[in-house]
């Protein structure tokens, strides 16, 4: 469940694939962009360098691909190495850099990168991060606007999803970030509301651990999901029970606002079971199972939410991939294991999914 928060809608279009990055290295262009950081100084508020980095993460959405190794070999040390975010950026700026950067793959720490380029990353990402910190404990913090914390957490955690280490930088991001969740709570919509609850359950699972503030952001997101429930579409769903299944897995305790919020989001498993791709079928179910393995009721809702998507895994078999295949299996027989009737309709799933494994 990547969940990704999209900070702006993009028509794809023909384009020439190496010209396009051609103009991304272009010397003179950041030249321009060092230029105009050190005319204005201390007043310089980013948004240059901001829309230089989503003029990166458009190269990428047009290719359909992350930056490859040579494409980071020549972007970085010839030009981010002098790519520098000062504590001036306003939210915009510091967001759609990293939330640009980390979608496109700036970061990501290829087995093969040189060991030039590797210092360059990690430098860049620090100051990236530190800013953040900075801004976020500033008494102005509040006019960080709802969408620039979910767009933040989210590229945070894809950063440790795709292979960074959670250095303290990271922590002291993320913990500075949990009280703006608590300030704008009633201001997300439900995109965020599930990116946010994906993005705290990734930085959990992958090392984080349950550093300070965590579980506040996790209570303060819980009564969103109830007081949103109608306005989920089938993607957010997924990815709320995945996150709130993976968060129970390391330790959350299910306290009454997250049973409350459960049993708020079961209904629409059901009211959209029709809307679901085979990815989220499959999330949905592993969900379901660790659910149940961790003490879930079989109430009469998550009875008929996990009804509802047997039909579906039977229709879908051949568009599976053999992950899923085999998380949908485990699923099954963890199900079964914590009380599941050997249905007729449970019996075609499973013979479905032998059937995709011979």
């Amino acid at each position: 469940a990547s969940g990704a928060c999209s900070s702006e809608h993009l028509t794809h279009r023909s384009v020439n694939p190496a010209q396009s990055f051609d103009d991304l290295i272009n010397q003179e262009k950041f030249d321009e962009l060092v230029g105009k950081s050190h005319h204005f100084g201390r007043h310089y508020d980013g948004r240059n360098h901001g829309q230089y980095a989503a003029s990166i993460k458009r190269y990428t959405s047009v290719s359909r691909r992350l930056l490859n190794r040579y494409e980071q070999s020549q972007l970085i040390p010839l030009l981010l190495q002098n790519f520098q975010p000062t504590q001036s950026w306003n939210w915009r700026s510091l967001t759609t850099t990293l939330h640009s950067f980390t979608s496109a793959g700036v970061f990501i720490p290829y087995k093969s990168t040189g060991e030039s380029i590797k210092p360059t990353q990690a430098a860049l990402l620090s100051t990236l991060l530190n800013a953040i910190t900075f801004k976020c404990n500033q008494t102005e913090a509040e006019d960080i606007d709802a969408r620039c914390i979910a767009n933040l957490l989210w590229a945070i955690a894809k950063l440790v999803d795709n292979g960074q280490e959670p250095t303290p930088e990271f922590k002291e991001a993320v913990a500075a970030l949990m009280p703006c969740i608590n300030a704008q709570k009633d201001q997300f919509i439900p995109q965020h509301v599930a990116n946010l609850l994906w993005a705290i359950a990734k930085l959990v699972d992958k090392n984080q651990g349950w550093a300070p503030k965590l579980k506040g952001g996790v209570a303060a997101l819980l009564p969103c999901v109830k007081a949103q429930r109608a306005n989920f579409e089938p993607q957010h769903i997924a990815n709320l029970l995945w996150a709130m299944a993976k968060l129970v897995d390391n330790g959350l305790e299910r306290t009454p606002e997250f049973r409350r919020a459960l049993s708020a989001m079961l209904p629409h498993v059901n009211l959209q079971k029709n809307q679901f791709i085979p990815q989220a079928i499959a999330i949905l179910l592993w969900a379901m199972a660790k659910l149940v393995d961790y003490g879930q009721e079989w109430t009469s809702e998550f009875k008929e939410a996990v009804a509802a998507l047997f039909p579906h895994v039977n229709a879908q078999k051949a568009n599976f991939k053999p992950r899923e295949i085999a998380n949908l299996l485990w699923a099954i027989a963890k199900l079964v294991d914590n009380g599941q009737k050997r249905t007729p309709e449970l019996k075609e799933v499973v013979v479905a999914l032998l059937s995709c494994v011979n």
